[in-house]
């Protein structure tokens, strides 16, 4: 499996070379795209995020203060906008109760302590609080989505009824715990999804083809 999975990773990053992701400029940035971005793509998430910035909102102390019906109104683009503002609420509002509104000192709790958190926060769950742990918080948790489970179930490498937690560990068990790699590879995954593992998948052309 590891060598497989060096395999899958090399080849892909030979074919699409390195992907600037998560794109934000900040920790609180990349929290905030991590809940937008459920059940949706990063485009429409992307423009809510463009639009709290440009209405002053995209911090801890203005979102505290913004009522839920606003703040759903300001993220509309990015679809379920009501019921992600209800999940950024719940994610601010922890922030400010637990951490006296310092997200720094929350990102800063251990690996095992900060998912705890992050999961014990209603709306947020494995794979959101896994975007938060590796790309705000730096640590080395590899996040799976919904392309990891497709693309490694096509190449007959895991189990049709796997759970998140175990195709985590298979990652985490083989490769290197490197929050760089963690990252582009995760990265390379989307991409790989979004142009040719798809529902109907396009496999001549594909990097992984043969594996």
């Amino acid at each position: 499996m590891k060598e497989r999975l060096l395999e899958i990773y090399r080849r892909l990053f030979d074919f699409f070379g390195p992907l600037n992701w998560w794109p934000a400029n900040d920790e609180l940035e990349i929290a905030v795209g991590a809940i937008l971005t459920q059940n949706t793509n990063w485009r429409n998430a992307e423009k809510a995020i463009r639009n709290l910035k440009q209405k002053g909102l995209l911090s801890v102390n203005a979102l505290s203060k913004i009522k839920e019906e606003d703040l759903s109104y300001e993220i509309r683009s990015c679809g379920y906008y009501r019921i992600k503002a209800k999940r950024i609420k719940n994610f601010i509002k922890h922030i400010v109760e637990r951490f006296d509104s310092d997200l720094k000192r929350f990102l800063s709790l251990d690996t095992e302590s900060l998912r705890n958190e992050l999961l014990s926060i209603k709306g947020i769950g494995p794979e959101t609080a896994d975007c938060i742990l590796l790309y705000a918080a730096k640590r080395p948790v590899f996040v799976v989505d919904e392309y990891t489970f497709r693309i490694l179930r096509r190449h007959n490498l895991i189990w049709d009824q796997i759970s998140y937690e175990d195709l985590q560990k298979i990652f985490m068990e083989n490769l290197p715990a490197d929050v760089e790699m963690f990252s582009q590879f995760h990265a390379l995954i989307v991409e790989t999804g979004k142009r040719f593992c798809k529902k109907k998948p396009i496999c001549k052309s594909c990097p992984l083809e043969g594996i």
